[in-house]
């Protein structure tokens, strides 16, 4: 409410108390500051209070909300961070009315009279008719309608009030359905809705109603500190928290003027407490969290609604009122300047790094805005990076293909469990806000106009994703692969990866990478949790990926892979440069090749446009040759620029992914021309195959079995038109294309066997050994790999030795 002056004789003083110790308060104070004013009080129903209508008749009138709140006097702001501080807390602002008078003698400054800002009924009336579409007024007096408006305005205006007292991190919505449901905008859906699903609009009103009460959020100051408090454990204790402070200053200044729509990468169940307390501590108002339902059974759901958790059914199909509930109550949301935040990748990556983007909540929100020209929101990609998660272990054996684990009470015990051991540290990090409203203008028109605004919140998150020293770790280790490494062989390893991501801009830990102290507590990190293993029984520690558990290093070295994967593409593209004919022009090969690569990559990794790609190749090029651009561009040029390279990347960054399609594509030539009878059951063909495959030595690496990469091989075949082939006219037939793609795969893996051999002779020079007998001649014969069964050789129909 905005303030008009103080005026006694025409003021009426609106107050919300729950016991006669607080009525007598607010009677005092209005006796104080509007004397003579009638005192009317109401309650915590939607109703308005008898006798409220015949007192705004007068457009002049002003009123005044006001309502007390407990605030201990030892805290007047900040986080309840303990329990007895909750307890104390709790005790004070949900006492019942009955100790009201005892708290009042006993502390009688935790009795705030929190006032909210007046109004004046014309102004109130102004606002009903925009807001509600009603009339103010029924022919005799105002309307019963317009009398809850005003209580409903009244309990708002006191909640900005309260939160000037508490902080902005309690800043809660009141009676959000109420206010959806009597809106003019809402009367209208219904009545559009009518016709589409073929019933009365009172009877889709009713569903709609009943759909945004099991959605809505309802939170409260108590609930959120009492949610705070008991998920607390399942983060504080795991995980040190860094923070982009100076990225959410500046989203500060931006959420004065727009909603904000934070989406963040996800990694892990704590995601969203870790993120929520990050906020909390910086005074930022609770976002509403939308996730999945299979969260909310007892005591999450009950107590997650009450602090900011919108539980949304996981599917609801063909339910348009279901989806017309979501659009409304999102923008409603916009339109209160409540900040949103979800999950883009739809859940958990598996795998380490992002997974495609889903992007029905975002369709829903750029649809609210559409219906509302005069908001906009703002969307924050935050990346969210740890050093380890108790939870990856389950995650990788849902890739060996284990099913998930359900959640619920003993579910959620385990994870309370496993928590409470300290394994690093968690960066929150904050990429460019960008406009929805401006980015969707910006994207062409049709089918792919949200996928490029989905790609720019993937890409931002990836910019300022950090380079983790456990990600950096074990992508060497995993390099080495059954080669245990010394501390200084695996420093000397490390050490090029560290450089060149420096030289990119990238963030990397110094201290954990450029110290023997800070290594060696990195790989104890890791052995504490099973990843690595350390033989000490020799002249000093050696350090290797423990057997089994290779799925698991990967998630970490995966977690950085999208820094590094421009150089292996680039890497990949000099080296068929290098076999080309003198004559051969190589800058368009080498754009070809790299236009092919990104194809055969674009449903596993997020690539700029072409333009700023082809930019970030020229800066790949400069780091490896400065002087590439005064060469003649000859093939011995791109061979010896690879040669020369202080590291090669490309079979540590892509060999994984193009394994795990080559064992789709064979499946797929092994049904000739027909399609999968059911892909759920061809995936599971797929993993039994790649480990029959990797057992055989035709695979190079076991975390290339992986049933997530396997469905987005087919997810990559089924673009091709090589699953269920549509049978265009002049197409080759399916077998054909199929056998063409395996193909390609194979020729594309044995370039990367090549560039192995070359970065394997530059380790032997690193780490001070021999070149071994394997690797030492192009085109030789792979030898019998060790017996852990991690390793395997070149795919069928390959010539060179499997890096």
């Amino acid at each position: 409410m905005t303030a008009d002056g103080k005026d006694a004789a025409q003021a009426v003083v609106l107050t919300q108390a729950r016991s006669a110790t607080e009525r007598s308060l607010l009677e005092k104070w209005a006796a104080e500051e509007y004397p003579g004013a009638p005192v009317v009080g109401y309650g915590d129903a939607p109703a308005a209070p008898p006798g409220l209508e015949t007192r705004l008749d007068s457009d002049d009138t002003l009123v005044v909300p006001v309502r007390i709140a407990w605030i201990p006097p030892e805290r007047d702001s900040g986080a309840v961070n303990r329990v007895t501080e909750l307890a104390s807390t709790l005790a004070m602002r949900r006492a019942p009315w009955r100790l009201h008078g005892q708290m009042a003698r006993r502390v009688p400054e935790s009795a705030r009279v929190v006032a909210g800002e007046p109004a004046t009924v014309g102004d109130l009336v102004s606002r009903f008719a925009a807001q509600e579409g009603g009339r103010p007024s029924d022919g005799g007096g105002r309307s019963g309608a317009f009398a809850r408006f005003v209580v409903r305005q009244a309990t708002l205006a006191c909640d900005r009030g309260e939160r000037r007292l508490l902080g902005d991190r309690y800043k809660v919505p009141r009676r959000m359905v109420e206010q959806i449901t009597a809106s003019a905008r809402f009367r209208a859906l219904a009545e559009r809705l009518s016709g589409e699903v073929g019933k009365p609009s009172a009877e889709v009103a009713h569903d709609l109603e009943s759909c945004l009460h099991e959605m809505a959020a309802v939170q409260s100051p108590p609930a959120i500190d009492t949610f705070r408090t008991l998920m607390g454990p399942l983060h504080t204790k795991a995980w040190d928290v860094k923070v982009d402070e100076a990225g959410l200053e500046r989203l500060r200044e931006l959420n004065k003027e727009h909603a904000l729509v934070f989406l963040p990468s996800h990694r892990s169940y704590s995601d969203p407490l870790l993120f929520a307390e990050v906020l909390h501590d910086r005074d930022f108002p609770r976002n509403h969290v939308l996730g999945g339902n299979n969260l909310s059974f007892w005591p999450m759901g009950a107590l997650g609604r009450r602090a900011g958790i919108v539980f949304i059914r996981r599917t609801f199909g063909g339910d348009t009122i279901y989806k017309a509930a979501i659009q409304e109550y999102l923008g409603h949301l916009m339109s209160k300047r409540f900040n949103l935040e979800w999950y883009i990748e739809g859940g958990r990556s598996r795998t380490g790094k992002l997974r495609r983007p889903r992007y029905g909540l975002l369709r829903y929100l750029a649809a609210a805005l559409e219906d509302r020209p005069e908001l906009d929101a703002i969307l924050v990609p935050v990346s969210i990076v740890y050093d380890q998660l108790h939870e990856v272990g389950a995650m990788a054996a849902e890739q060996r293909g284990g099913s998930k684990k359900a959640e619920g009470l003993g579910w959620l015990a385990g994870y309370f469990r496993d928590q409470r051991r300290h394994i690093g540290t968690a960066q929150v990090r904050f990429a460019e806000p960008f406009s929805l409203r401006e980015s969707l203008a910006e994207s062409e028109q049709g089918s792919a106009q949200l996928e490029k605004v989905a790609f720019r919140v993937c890409a931002g998150i990836n910019r300022v994703s950090p380079a983790t020293a456990t990600s950096l770790v074990t992508f060497a280790l995993l390099t080495a692969r059954d080669r245990a490494l010394t501390l200084q062989q695996l420093r000397d390893v490390v050490a090029p990866l560290a450089d060149y991501l420096e030289t990119r801009g990238v963030p990397v830990p110094v201290a954990e990478l450029r110290t023997r102290h800070g290594l060696r507590m990195t790989l104890d990190s890791l052995a504490e949790a099973h990843v690595v293993t350390i033989y000490e029984g020799g002249t000093e520690p050696v350090f290797s990926i423990r057997s089994g558990r290779h799925h698991v290093a990967a998630f970490y070295r995966n977690g950085a892979l999208h820094h590094l994967l421009n150089r292996a593409l680039t890497e990949v593209a000099l080296l068929r440069a290098g076999d080309a004919g003198d004559g051969a022009d190589l800058l368009e090969l080498g754009w070809r090749e790299l236009t092919r690569l990104r194809d055969l990559l674009k449903f596993e990794f997020f690539f700029s446009d072409k333009r700023e790609f082809a930019a970030e190749v020229r800066n790949e090029l400069t780091i490896l040759d400065s002087q590439w651009r005064l060469s003649r561009a000859r093939p011995t040029d791109a061979r010896a620029a690879l040669r020369q390279a202080s590291l090669l990347v490309a079979p540590g960054v892509l060999r994984s992914f193009l394994d795990a399609q080559l064992v789709v594509a064979e499946q797929l030539v092994a049904l000739d021309a027909a399609p999968p009878a059911d892909r759920d059951e061809f995936l599971e063909v797929c993993l039994g195959v790649g480990r029959q495959m990797l057992l055989q030595h035709r695979l190079d690496r076991a975390d290339s079995v992986s049933r997530e990469l396997y469905a987005t091989a087919l997810r990559l075949a089924d673009n091709r038109d090589l699953v269920e082939p549509s049978g265009g006219d002049g197409a080759l037939p399916v077998e054909e294309r199929r056998r063409a793609w395996r193909d390609e795969l194979a020729a594309l893996i044995d370039d990367l066997t090549r560039i192995g051999r070359l970065e394997r002779a530059r380790l032997e020079v690193v780490l001070g050994g021999r070149a071994e007998d394997r690797g030492s001649s192009i085109g030789g014969e792979r030898q019998a790999p060790g017996s852990d069964g991690e390793r395997g050789t070149t795919p069928a129909g390959s010539t060179g030795v499997a890096s």
